[in-house]
């Protein structure tokens, strides 16, 4: 047994115990798994937990239901980031998806997700899902007008992810969009990360004319409490619409009731981003 320890901030950590530790070398990243008993498998990227066999669900419903319930007819779905697979399982729930895009910078992250992570990678070979190995950024320049729904499942804003959190990029990702698009991002911790959720937050309203922020519980991020950012042009993404869709889904955290009452965030919340 050994214990592994994530710094989520200068001052604070989780710990957890491994039965088993495994480390693999990327191009551009160190890549753990860890076998334990709380959690099962956990996937940590540059000592940063991804996501684990037990808690990833509430992670993944959160971050793509809310965008394709909203969305009329979502058919091309582009994920940024989520190299695990999370988030193509999900998207490809919903009947009217045609089309799933997987744009993720690091191969080595599908393939140990794949060996390791088989109840999360398990659609990443779907006949819908085509996967690009490439830099997010450089990925949109060359798709105008295409996707219905944009998913970033980016890691933390530092190092070569830290673009993907920057006014420029998501102009990129509303150029992308077909009209009635809308986008989604994860926006981390605003108890933990408050900065990097503000930041955030305010270069998305800098490009999108509709923006809502809403919360979710992920036991293994920082505080447990985590932020996602949708936003549209075209779509008022905070009326909650289409909230049937839910029924033809199977979910374990995202419900009609829970749908109904999105945007209802704690007020440090909403002072942080009225700051």
């Amino acid at each position: 047994m050994v214990w592994f320890t994530e710094y989520q901030t200068e001052n604070v950590g989780l710990t957890i115990r491994a039965k088993e530790v495994k480390t693999i070398k990327s191009k551009y990243q160190e890549i753990i798994v860890l076998d334990t008993q709380e959690f099962g498998k956990v996937l940590v990227l540059d000592g940063a937990i991804q996501t684990t066999e037990k808690d990833e669900f509430m992670y993944h419903e959160m971050l793509v239901h809310p965008a394709l319930v909203k969305h009329p007819n979502p058919q091309r779905v582009l994920i940024i980031g989520g190299g695990d697979g999370g988030s193509v399982r999900e998207a490809l729930k919903h009947k009217t998806v045609e089309e799933v895009h997987l744009c993720e910078i690091d191969e080595e992250v599908i393939f140990v997700s794949e060996k390791y992570f088989p109840s999360i990678s398990s659609k990443l070979r779907d006949p819908k899902v085509k996967i690009f190995i490439e830099d997010g950024n450089h990925f949109l320049e060359e798709r105008k007008n295409y996707y219905d729904v944009i998913i970033m499942d980016s890691s933390d804003p530092i190092g070569p992810a830290e673009v993907l959190f920057q006014e420029k990029f998501y102009k990129k990702v509303k150029e992308s969009l077909k009209e009635n698009g809308i986008m989604v991002a994860q926006t981390e911790s605003p108890f933990l990360q408050e900065e990097y959720f503000k930041n955030a937050v305010k270069e998305i309203k800098k490009v999108f004319k509709y923006v809502g922020i809403y919360t979710g519980f992920v036991p293994t991020y920082p505080a447990g409490m985590w932020s996602y950012t949708i936003a549209s042009d075209d779509i008022n993404v905070l009326e909650n619409v289409n909230e049937e869709k839910l029924e033809e889904i199977e979910t374990r955290y995202l419900d009609k009731e829970l749908y109904k009452s999105l945007f209802a965030i704690p007020k440090f919340v909403k002072e942080l981003v009225n700051e």
